[in-house]
């Protein structure tokens, strides 16, 4: 390795740690330890350094939403239990609240299913053992003008409509035939019901619930109209990108190559 690529690789260590540090509120990171107990500290390294060095400094994706989508997406994996604790307590570090990272979990129960849900909601309330009580937030609802519509049904369609456009309701038609129940629910729970609720902007969810597609490596249908969706309602293409590359070190690349793909049919159909 030459002198330049080591100081590269120094600085990227460094800006890495320190970011790092105040993700976790530590001076030590424990993920370092576990490198050098098994005789990988120049690994690492290296991860610190690439992922919370150079990763998480990319622009178009502010902090929190990157804590965001990482613990949508360790939920959605459903076997990260210590990885999403260490992340809720770092989204709470760089600015979000329990209500987010609890409704974040919540928007992606559709998706994941209701068991990665379940054991998602434990590692949070694992992970808020012993904090200090935080002020409640104000509600993010003012994105959400159907939430006063009193029947479930409309309350839905104009969910689905105003979120997923054209692309939601393709869904629901291609179901008419085979399974109209499921579209049923589909309208009736997730959107009336899921995307009503409060604390958590519509570009949030869509955003998380990228993200839980991206993890579950087997819905790229799906993914494309959540992809059309944060679009809908103000979220952009740079924004796409930065959450799947940035999920790309959690996930793993095969997961986040086939959502680039999908990105770019939603990308180009636009």
């Amino acid at each position: 390795m030459s002198d330049l690529q080591q100081q590269d690789r120094s600085a990227s260590f460094g800006q890495g740690l320190k970011l790092i540090q105040q993700l976790g509120g530590a001076d030590r990171p424990a993920v370092l330890d576990l490198f050098e107990s098994i005789g990988e500290t120049e690994f690492g390294e290296q991860c610190v350094g690439f992922i919370y060095g150079d990763v998480y400094h990319r622009p178009g994706l502010e902090l929190p939403d990157r804590q965001l989508v990482t613990v949508a997406a360790l939920a959605a994996l459903g076997y990260a239990g210590s990885q999403l604790q260490f992340h809720a307590k770092a989204a709470l570090n760089v600015g979000c609240t329990r209500r987010q990272l609890v409704e974040a979990v919540i928007q992606i129960s559709s998706f994941a299913g209701f068991p990665a849900t379940l054991n998602a909601l434990t590692a949070l309330k694992q992970a808020f053992e012993g904090l200090p009580e935080e002020e409640q937030a104000p509600a993010e609802t003012a994105d959400v003008p159907w939430a006063d519509i009193e029947d479930r049904r409309e309350r839905g369609l104009a969910a689905m409509k105003a979120v997923d456009g054209e692309a939601g309701e393709k869904v629901a038609a291609a179901l008419a035939d085979i399974a109209p129940d499921l579209a049923d629910y589909i309208i009736d729970f997730t959107f009336g019901e899921i995307y009503s609720r409060p604390h958590l902007s519509l570009r949030h969810r869509e955003l998380v619930t990228i993200a839980a597609c991206v993890a579950l490596g087997t819905a790229v249908p799906q993914l494309k109209v959540h992809v059309h969706g944060l679009l809908n309602v103000g979220g952009t293409q740079q924004e796409v990108v930065e959450t799947i590359l940035h999920l790309a070190f959690y996930c793993g690349f095969p997961a986040a190559l086939n959502a680039i793909a999908a990105a770019r049919e939603v990308f180009a159909q636009r």
